[in-house]
């Protein structure tokens, strides 16, 4: 061999090598920016295609299910449909290599009874090199390519180079898997929080079988549909907010967030920020900028609890945002625009606040669009014996123990006036199941919580309907069911009891039983 043609060789493999490497740099280049594996892999095989001479590639990996090779990707001759294009486990050049687990290089393809040539792309008469893709020590898939026709003896450093690419798609590949485990555990966990959160605040979750309760239950279903303003009102304690969670819930919105806020909690310069949001210096401590809830709620639905306590001064920014649909950060000139459905809360009485001018005339009506009107417990009694079983349910889900409750615990219940509402029958009940060591929460129980039993006249005669002979009635609620059919007069009440007037004034006082004159 001539000094001329052996510096001419060493030219060529010192070109080769700065070929590949360049090539190398460039496909880390791609596979660093996508995770996009179809589109990335495509990417890939135009770089060997132009880099290093590889005019025909093909990509694949293989199906976690059934373990037959998917081709995802293919860089050659025309428009190639590969979508429906398979190996099953074994099959051709490209099931050698994942079942061998070795590289095949080929000088012609025609020679290779195991050639299916199911792209068609490649020239039957060149050569072929396939290596396999790994993970870890998991073959995932095959990088296979057709060299240009030229010096075969460079073929097993072609196919060495063509493992290194295929190294670093394996990386590529664990990567993309891994995210898209992450994904899928994150929308599975998506899924089931929204089957949670539907159970919970869809319309199982409110209690009430009285006519008031079953009007707030159509009104409600019938301005889920809608992007119509609410205005919940009702006395504290009645379930303002599980009515508001119930319409989001069950609206179209209810992929996106429901996002709440008390105005009452906040001071009006910490509300602004905290519903409007700021940019970074907007104020001392502003250290970066922040999105405020309307923004935090846009697609979805944002609940403004205790509407009636903000200021005038207040109630003038909210009202742009909810005219204009759009605001500005606090601090900030750029106007934002927001989709948010509003449901607003308060236990006030607005007419009278707009009369006496400390509620802004034009923000009631355009907060008054849809009313729900929540009546207070004491004006659905009928509903207690519900509502009090599905809160000891969830008392005992709580405390990790089954808990159940006595008629004669309930029959106090039954006559407690609950200022609190709702949320007053819940805290005694919890009171009552902590102090029940056996689970079982009794008339003594519930009467250790502090509540009174009062039972007035004036209250309509509630117990029309008990039977005196009721076995399971003990002395007091015999006596006082008596007493109540009889309009509180005593000397009725005895007759009922056959007992003497002394007898019954006895049992009045030693029952310890609050008479109060009619």
């Amino acid at each position: 061999m001539s000094l001329y043609s052996h510096d001419t060789g060493l030219r060529r493999k010192h070109d080769q090598l700065a070929a590949e490497l360049d090539t190398l740099f460039q496909v880390s280049q791609i596979l660093s920016r996508s995770l996009d594996l179809k589109q990335t892999l495509a990417g890939v095989l135009q770089v060997l295609h132009e880099g290093v001479g590889l005019e025909r590639g093909m990509v694949t990996l293989t199906k976690e299910a059934s373990g037959e090779q998917q081709v995802v990707a293919v860089h050659g001759i025309g428009t190639q449909r590969i979508d429906d294009v398979r190996y099953q486990p074994g099959e051709g050049i490209i099931g050698a290599v994942l079942e061998e687990g070795d590289s095949v290089v080929l000088k012609r393809i025609d020679q290779e009874p195991r050639f299916r040539g199911k792209l068609g792309i490649y020239d039957p008469e060149g050569p072929f090199v396939g290596v396999p893709i790994r993970v870890g020590h998991t073959i995932a898939g095959a990088l296979a390519a057709q060299p240009a026709q030229g010096d075969l003896g460079a073929l097993p450093e072609l196919a060495r180079f063509l493992e290194m690419v295929a190294n670093l798609i394996g990386q590529t590949v664990r990567l993309s898997w891994q995210v898209e485990q992450e994904k899928q555990a994150l929308q599975d966990e998506r899924d089931q929080l929204r089957r949670t959160v539907r159970g919970q605040y869809g319309f199982d979750g409110i209690v009430g079988h009285t006519t008031s309760m079953r009007r707030v239950f159509e009104q409600v279903r019938q301005v889920a549909k809608w992007n119509t303003t609410v205005l919940i009102r009702g006395e504290t304690g009645t379930g303002k907010e599980l009515i508001a969670n119930a319409i989001h819930y069950n609206s179209p919105r209810a992929k996106n967030n429901f996002i709440k806020l008390n105005c009452a909690s906040l001071p009006e310069n910490l509300l602004e920020s905290e519903l409007f949001g700021h940019e970074k210096g907007a104020f001392t401590g502003a250290m970066a900028q922040r999105k405020g809830r309307f923004e935090q709620a846009d697609g979805g639905t944002l609940f403004l609890d205790e509407i009636g306590e903000v200021s005038s001064a207040f109630q003038a920014k909210l009202l742009r945002v909810l005219q204009e649909g759009e605001l500005e950060r606090v601090g900030g000139t750029r106007t934002i625009k927001i989709d948010v459905r509003v449901i607003a809360a308060t236990h006030r009485d607005l007419e009278a606040d707009v009369e006496t001018g400390k509620f802004r005339e034009d923000l009631y009506y355009r907060l008054n669009v849809m009313t729900i009107q929540l009546p207070p417990l004491r004006e659905r009694m009928e509903d207690i014996p519900s509502i009090a079983r599905h809160l000891i349910e969830k008392i005992g889900r709580a405390q990790g123990r089954p808990l159940e409750m006595t008629d004669s615990a309930l029959r106090v219940l039954m006559h407690h006036d609950w200022p609190g509402n709702v949320r007053e029958l819940e805290n005694c009940l919890e009171r009552a199941a902590v102090m029940s060591e056996d689970g079982t929460i009794d008339r003594d129980a519930v009467l250790l919580t502090g509540i009174e039993e009062s039972v007035t006249a004036s209250k309509g005669p509630r117990r029309q309907g008990v039977d005196l002979d009721d076995p399971n009635l003990d002395e007091r609620e015999r006596v006082i069911a008596a007493l109540e059919q009889a309009g509180w007069v005593q000397a009725k009440a005895a007759r009922l009891l056959g007992m003497t007037p002394r007898q019954i004034a006895y049992r009045i006082q030693t029952l310890n039983i609050k008479v109060r004159q009619i």
